[in-house]
């Protein structure tokens, strides 16, 4: 097959092109020097692009596109979440469309069902937040609204999302720098104990799904994939330390309290012209204070999908990888 892939040179889209390069023809979008470098090591030709500007000559003979970039920072403005997340999407949908593509694959996430609640063993009959409070999740649940609606049988084009949850592994870019730069910096605290209990996906289970996706699941339906089993914040965090060699410190802080101070910090953010993203969010507080557990039986139903990787052997790989 011939492949499209947007966020190839980030973590989601990188383990893809390594995934799949092997088999397939694989072109990622690109909009700097140093990622066509890195897409390009990665065993896939790089295309100047970016979400909202895809032109079909881009996508010219691609049987299925891939669509793993996002805004996922922390913070930012409305504007620069809508642009990237739902229009981005929007556009890549009828530009694929327009250009024959017959499959498209979308990275959604849990995150487009929380409007700050816990989770308890969710399915994807558990509806999508389009009005979230926070911005990544009402954009992320509208991208994927915009995927499924665009399922076209018809005119053979069948559009599915895939849903992980807390992405972890080789590569990681956000996840554990942020608690290394946390704990070696004194600053890092448990919120609430870190006893909310979450479920996980390890990178390749992701990649792995991703492979299935290509030839299985049903248009216009979501996904959740996850790891074998759940772990509570606490035990998962205090794992992926320790594939650094750093112990987390006991300090602990209620969530409640977190939350009211990452909503007086956002506030002085937007009053004042603060460059810097804030210490924390409304909505990374709000994520790790809940439970979010999940179901993957559908996953298992219709892509045939069980774990690749188990939580021990994610564990012994990451610290590895963190030696080299």
């Amino acid at each position: 097959m011939k492949i499209f892939i947007t966020g190839g040179s980030g973590f989601v889209g990188g383990a893809a092109i390594k995934k799949l390069a092997t088999d397939h023809e694989i072109i990622a979008m690109s909009r700097t020097p140093a990622s066509d470098k890195k897409i390009s090591s990665l065993g896939a030709t790089p295309v100047r692009s970016q979400l909202g500007m895809v032109k079909p000559s881009d996508l010219k003979g691609c049987d299925v596109v891939i669509h793993a970039a996002a805004h996922i920072g922390p913070w930012g403005t409305r504007k620069q979440y809508w642009q990237t997340n739902v229009e981005g999407t929007i556009q890549l949908l009828n530009v694929a469309k327009e250009s024959g593509v017959k499959r498209f694959i979308h990275i959604g996430t849990e995150s487009g069902c929380f409007y700050g609640q816990d989770m308890h063993y969710i399915d994807e009959s558990y509806p999508l937040s389009i009005s979230s409070p926070y911005l990544y999740s009402e954009t992320k649940a509208e991208a994927e609204r915009q995927v499924l609606s665009a399922n076209d049988p018809e005119n053979h084009f069948l559009s599915l999302s895939l849903r992980p949850r807390f992405i972890w592994g080789p590569g990681d870019q956000t996840i554990l720098p942020e608690l290394v730069k946390a704990v070696k910096s004194g600053q890092f605290m448990w919120i609430s104990g870190g006893h909310a209990v979450t479920s996980s996906t390890n990178i390749h289970n992701l990649s792995h799904a991703i492979e299935l996706a290509l030839q299985k699941g049903k248009g216009g339906e979501a996904y959740f994939i996850i790891d074998e089993k759940d772990h509570s914040f606490r035990e998962l965090l205090t794992k992926l330390l320790d594939t650094k060699e750093l112990t987390p410190s006991d300090k602990s802080v209620p969530g409640w309290l977190v939350q009211g101070l990452a909503w007086l910090i956002e506030l002085i953010w937007n009053i004042f012209p603060i460059k810097s993203d804030p210490p924390i969010t409304r909505f990374t507080a709000a994520l790790m204070s809940k439970e979010c557990t999940i179901r993957s039986d559908k996953a298992k139903q219709h892509l045939g999908y069980q774990a690749a990787v188990s939580m021990k052997e994610g564990f012994t790989e990451l610290r590895k990888f963190n030696k080299l």
